[in-house]
């Protein structure tokens, strides 16, 4: 097989559904196109049924959020078609990385693939929050002053485009199955979604699944105004990281209803608009949040 054909999925390559087998990449596009919207569709009525908290910006945030996550669909289109997938075929077709190298059986490298990639994105989004340049594109993510299922959309393109870049880095050192690849893209994208909802759990409920994954609860203290929480709870899939490497807290200082959303420097800004978030990073100001903050940064009300 040829390493070009990257934007295909071949029946000696994957395991998968019939529908996948015959159509290939396209496929699969659709698959978490519907994904996507179903799981969007569903988050934002059931936030609007059983509420958390009361929304002090409303939804005059959201032409923002989704239009953010259209111009980066558009990006990912143009300069990355074949995406992660693309990179699991290619290492797939040349034998490359890790669980290539192992020659696992098919559901024991999907599961564990899953696991590491996992892992990965919580690395990442730590690193994102450590490093001030990293930071100065995430903080697009968290200047929303409120937070519900579109803020789990709301991200620079300019991090879209470096975090699957990274992504497809290492989905090809891992050699991760293509249906690993597909599985945990879908689970990330409706976790995204669901763990911003601004949803309200019974309490019961939440109490058992944030054993094991990332409620709206357990993320919204990584939301708060509050620089120790804001740097806490990194995960979006699995709990078991935060509580492994110590960066895990169970509930805000002020509580959720009490809790400010946000930044501390951009409360008054207007984080609501497309073209501010467009051109956040590239501010002068990135306020206290940083892990590594440099002596350079500084706090006060930025003019964008």
């Amino acid at each position: 097989m040829h390493p070009q054909r990257a934007n295909s999925t071949d029946t000696s390559v994957v395991c998968v559904s019939p529908v996948f087998r015959q159509h290939g990449h396209m496929d699969e596009s659709t698959l978490r196109l519907g994904f996507f919207f179903g799981i969007l569709i569903i988050m934002a009525l059931a936030e609007t049924i059983s509420p958390r908290r009361s929304l002090t910006q409303g939804r005059k945030r959201w032409p923002g959020n989704l239009g953010i996550v259209v111009l980066d669909s558009i990006l990912v289109r143009l300069l990355m078609p074949a995406a992660a997938t693309g990179a699991a075929i290619w290492a797939e077709e040349l034998g490359f990385g890790l669980f290539n190298w192992l020659s696992l059986p098919l559901p024991v490298s999907a599961v564990l693939a899953v696991i590491l990639l996992d892992l990965i994105i919580y690395t990442q989004h730590l690193l994102f929050h450590a490093i001030p340049i990293l930071w100065r594109l995430h903080m697009v993510h968290h200047a929303d002053r409120d937070i519900d299922v579109t803020t789990g959309l709301r991200f620079h393109p300019i991090e879209i485009l470096l975090s699957l870049l990274i992504k497809m880095i290492c989905v090809i050192l891992l050699g991760a199955p293509v249906l690993a690849v597909i599985i945990f893209e879908v689970v990330l994208n409706g976790m995204a979604m669901f763990n911003h909802a601004n949803l309200k759990l019974p309490r019961r409920l939440d109490a058992i699944l944030r054993r094991l994954i990332i409620t709206p609860d357990v993320h919204r203290v990584h939301h708060s105004i509050i620089k120790q929480e804001t740097n806490s709870n990194y995960g979006f899939n699995l709990s078991i990281w935060d509580r492994l490497f110590g960066t895990f807290r169970e509930q805000p200082e002020k509580g959720h209803d009490g809790m400010t959303i946000g930044l501390e420097h951009l409360q008054q800004a207007p984080t609501h608009s497309l073209l501010f978030m467009l051109r956040l990073p590239f501010n002068r100001q990135i306020g206290q949040y940083p892990i590594q903050k440099s002596n350079h940064d500084h706090q006060e009300t930025p003019h964008v």
